[in-house]
């Protein structure tokens, strides 16, 4: 057991190696926003954050990976927060309370999440890499989902509800970046889910 007021060294390195690649991230997303994607090297990008290119390359093959972020880390940790919900907890709502942690993290970087969509609409290459990882998320998801609720992945109903569900959450962030003002992710998030769960129903004219 470590003593009171210490932590252990792999905690440490862990938060060590967050901090590096969040400010690769950082540093990659600001080059790329000002100069555009072909102006920006990874020695550029390296210098910014205060590594060396040799460090870069332990946490991304090349520079397009750093600006769509650990796409493969976060669907491994929404997959884990899945599955931990407990089994009778219905489909739609065990999506909504393994994407908490999401909508925390959003929140917290939305100026570095707003400043990642405006790189990759300004830069299309970008979008390949960014809906592969989004695919390799969502097969992963429809897995789980599958297991829940006792059906095989090639079912329907697993990969319907999850690709409903993702682009409930994409609406929902899309809404809270481009309009400050409106209410807390979490909540346009809920409005989103309510509306799924409530079958879509057709709003009420003015």
């Amino acid at each position: 057991m470590n003593p009171a007021g210490t932590e252990s060294a792999p905690g440490r390195r862990d938060r060590k190696k967050r901090r590096t690649r969040a400010a690769l991230t950082e540093a990659a997303l600001r080059l790329v926003a000002e100069r555009g994607l072909a102006q920006v090297t990874v020695e550029e990008i390296s210098e910014a954050a205060d590594v060396s290119p040799r460090t870069f390359f332990n946490y991304f093959a090349c520079k397009d990976d750093a600006l769509v972020g650990d796409q493969a880390g976060d669907a491994a940790r929404l997959v884990a927060r899945l599955a931990a919900v407990p089994p009778e907890v219905p489909v739609l709502t065990a999506l909504r309370t393994a994407l908490d942690e999401v909508i925390d993290e959003v929140r917290a970087e939305r100026e570095l999440w707003c400043l990642r969509m405006e790189v990759v609409t300004r830069n299309p290459a970008l979008l390949p890499r960014l809906l592969a990882g989004n695919a390799e998320t969502e097969r992963a998801i429809v897995e789980v989902v599958a297991a829940r609720v006792g059906v095989e992945p090639d079912h329907g109903y697993p990969a319907l509800v999850t690709a409903v569900t993702g682009a409930a959450l994409r609406h929902a962030m899309t809404r809270w970046a481009a309009h400050p003002d409106r209410p807390d992710l979490a909540d346009l998030v809920d409005e989103a889910f309510a509306a799924l769960a409530a079958g879509l129903p057709q709003p009420d004219r003015p």
